[in-house]
């Protein structure tokens, strides 16, 4: 402990990291974000992010009131159903979702371009922007950021919150390492028009759904609806408080996201071309289609009609877990040491619960209840304990990990149907539904 104020760096200006800063400053604790972006409308950050309750509460504890309610007010529509379909557009299992009026107890659908607006709001002052981290030194109970541009920052801890490829953790831990899961996603983004919308079941539309394709080709659509229309003005309807805190929230004149479809497919990386990172829109579009010739007509309509700029590929990465190390002035939290792979749908809410939990520590530690390096220690006790379960939770998850069965020639027909009767059969009993919905919400943390 120390008689200095507490001086924390954050490398990212990321999710977690900025959920982190917040938290901070709401606290009064000295924080500085450093961010290799050149502006606050830099970087692909448009696609779905879905913020489960353990997120929901981390963006609660951790913001302003007022910021976390444009949080909610700057949500899509929230899904009504989970379904499960094939490549036909057969509907395999339906489940509705709860109708919960508290919004920390339900998924909330977000762009991320959204979502990072709003996480900048009211930090100017706390965000350096274009500054890409290059190493650090501890020395004398500091810890000291060098940047390319030749600057430096001096604080009392370092947080890695600077993604998958982070270059702190490549100097702090380097046998940390992040591998390839042995899938690729291509995702797209669908303008929804009139006609798009005609393309979807009302069921599909207002749901989150699945697509067990044949073959081994899978999918995942979402239909993303906000309060504000083309032209980001309040749309007809919404209600007076959201429509307030909209109209006076700064980040819509940063933010470009409007109302869309997502549609991302994957399947084993065996099966794209070797230059397939190197692709993007039309080119990469064309092999989306060429994966999907046996798919229902409309999701092919969807693709061809996705905005060429949206569409680019995402090697899916998986975090190998480590043996915890001993506790300095540096830390790191979200994709930054657990990198997960998308099948679960949590890495930006563990990244939002590091960043809550983290932020507890500090304060107590600001408080002189416990040093700063026992506080690091048991964040890093707990964040490690939860964060590479849920990076082994989303590693078994279906069709992630290349080496899946559902991607081999035999076996993979039969893991399918497996797949398929599984949900089909838990759909229709009710008991089984019931379960099912259940252990989605409280793995997904609205039980606790």
């Amino acid at each position: 402990m120390t008689d200095e104020p507490l001086h924390v760096l954050i490398i990212g200006a990321g999710t977690g990291g900025m959920c982190l800063a917040h938290g901070l400053r709401r606290a009064g604790i000295s924080v500085a974000v450093y961010e290799r972006y050149r502006t606050r409308s830099d970087g692909l950050h448009g696609y779905r992010v879905g913020i489960n309750p353990t997120g929901c509460r981390a963006l609660r504890e951790c913001l302003p009131p007022e910021l976390f309610q444009t949080f909610l007010a700057t949500t899509a529509r929230p899904p009504r159903y989970f379904n499960v379909l094939t490549e036909q557009l057969h509907r395999t299992a339906s489940f509705p979702l709860r109708p919960d009026a508290d919004p920390t107890s339900i998924d909330q659908s977000v762009s991320r371009m959204t979502l990072r607006q709003v996480l900048l709001t009211d930090l100017e002052d706390v965000v350096h922007f274009g500054r890409t981290f290059t190493h650090f030194q501890q020395r004398d109970g500091r810890v000291t950021a060098y940047f390319a541009d030749g600057t430096s920052a001096t604080g009392d801890l370092l947080v890695a919150a600077d993604g998958t490829h982070s270059a702190v953790r490549r100097q702090y831990l380097p046998h940390a390492v992040v591998k390839d899961a042995g899938s690729i996603n291509i995702a797209s983004k669908i303008p929804l028009t009139e006609y798009t919308r005609s393309l979807l079941s009302d069921e599909v539309r207002q749901g989150i759904s699945l697509i067990f394709g044949a073959g081994g080709v899978m999918g995942v659509l979402h239909v993303m609806e906000f309060k504000w229309d083309r032209r980001g003005e309040i749309k007809p309807g919404i209600g007076v408080t959201d429509a307030s805190m909209i109209s006076s929230w700064p980040g819509l004149l940063y933010d470009n996201t409007r109302d869309h479809i997502n549609l991302i497919i994957w399947t084993t990386a065996s099966r794209f071309p070797a230059n397939v990172m190197e692709l993007r829109g039309e080119p990469l579009a064309q092999i989306a289609l060429e994966l999907t010739r046996n798919w229902h007509p409309n999701l092919r309509e969807l693709l061809r009609h996705s905005d060429p700029g949206s569409v680019v590929p995402v090697k899916v990465a998986t975090s190998v877990p480590v043996e915890p190390w001993p506790s300095s002035h540096v830390t790191l939290l979200g994709d930054a040491i657990h990198t997960m792979t998308p099948g679960r749908g949590v890495g930006a809410n563990t990244a939002l619960r590091d960043a809550a939990l983290l932020r507890r520590e500090l304060v107590a530690c600001a408080a002189g209840a416990k040093s700063l390096l026992s506080a690091v220690a048991d964040y890093e006790a707990e964040m490690i304990r939860y964060g590479f379960a849920r990076v082994a939770d989303s590693l078994r998850t279906n069709g992630t990990n290349g080496d899946d069965r559902i991607y081999k020639p035999v076996i993979g027909r039969l893991a399918m149907l497996a797949a398929r009767g599984y949900f089909s059969v838990t759909s229709r009993v009710p008991p089984l539904r019931r379960k099912f919905v259940d252990q989605l919400y409280e793995y997904r943390g609205a039980d606790g």
